[in-house]
């Protein structure tokens, strides 16, 4: 009952609400990130998510655009150089990620679930890594209150599909809880997706906007 229906209805309601009420943020943080750099204030890429279908995510820019990531002798800044002021603060608070809201109340995202991942990184999943694929992905996960970056890649992984196999209300509810807690506590939650921080894929939380 609350995966196949309640869930969504929860999901809708409340991304619904928090977009009206969080609005006034949005509008000064979109402010913010336009007078700090140049750029769109949104941040969009494509990612895999329920059954390997791919949609786009939203998020506010945090990183210089694409031109603006050189430096005048051509060479590339690095990524450390390339997040802006207001970007800085953004993650730290995990503002960053308020523009997935729009995913979830959309249908593309759920609140709770495993945060989304690049069909590069889907291509090599096993068949038991793939299992994590069978739920939408979600803004917060049981991985990103688990340790947050001391997990291993297979660790989290493995959480993620300690999550599909055991959804319920109260654990949705648990892990809302201990998110809020920790963003409280000012401990920025590894919000990419389980294998972006890994060595062997490479760093894919450089969101320098090509759009």
């Amino acid at each position: 009952m609350y995966r196949k229906h309640l869930k969504r209805f929860i999901d809708v309601t409340a991304s619904g609400i928090s977009l009206v009420l969080l609005s006034p943020i949005f509008l000064i943080v979109i402010v913010l990130i336009k007078i700090d750099s140049k750029g769109p204030a949104l941040f969009t890429q494509k990612r895999v998510g329920k059954e390997g279908k791919e949609f786009k995510i939203y998020k506010f820019r945090t990183m210089l655009t694409f031109e603006d990531s050189f430096y005048p002798d051509g060479s590339p800044i690095e990524n450390y150089d390339r997040v802006t002021k207001v970007g800085n603060i953004l993650r730290k608070t995990s503002i960053d990620e308020l523009p997935q809201l729009i995913n979830i109340f959309i249908g593309d995202m759920s609140i709770v679930g495993p945060r989304p991942t690049l069909s590069y990184q889907v291509e090599k999943y096993d068949d038991n890594q793939a299992r994590r694929l069978k739920v939408k992905p979600g803004l917060t996960g049981l991985a990103q209150v688990s340790g947050r970056n001391s997990l291993s890649w297979e660790q989290k992984i493995q959480y993620d599909i300690n999550y599909v196999d055991n959804i319920t209300f109260i654990g949705d509810l648990k892990i809302i809880l201990k998110t809020f807690i920790v963003v409280f506590k000012s401990e920025k939650i590894e919000f990419v997706a389980h294998d972006e921080i890994s060595k062997h894929e490479g760093d894919v939380r450089d969101d320098v906007s090509k759009t």
